[in-house]
């Protein structure tokens, strides 16, 4: 195989695979989990939150809630297991979770 060809084809499969990237994103569902700490607990907790698989990202934030998890899941399921990661964790006194609606749903 010349280098012309090697070239072309890893374009290609570069290409199949980023478009396969792409569609397995759509598919993802995606929440918040709200979270309460304890008192001087806030940035701990929030730097074990980011540890979870499917946690995308945490923001210490100030009102009701101390942190606000970003998730993204296939299944319900995989959210409840991250739920269940999250309320495990040292310092966390309670969550509640918001499930972004999906496009899809919204037409």
């Amino acid at each position: 195989m010349r280098l012309l060809d090697k070239t072309y084809w890893f374009s290609q499969v570069f290409y199949a695979l980023t478009n396969k990237l792409l569609k397995l994103r759509d598919n993802y569902l995606e929440a918040y989990v709200l979270i309460n700490a304890e008192p001087g607990m806030i940035w701990e907790v929030a730097e074990a939150t980011l540890k979870i698989e499917g946690v995308k990202m945490v923001h210490a934030v100030t009102g009701q809630f101390d942190d606000v998890t970003y998730v993204e899941f296939l299944k319900m399921e995989d959210l409840g297991k991250i739920i269940e990661k999250v309320q495990r964790l040292k310092g966390v006194l309670r969550t509640q979770t918001l499930i972004a609606i999906p496009p899809t749903i919204r037409k």
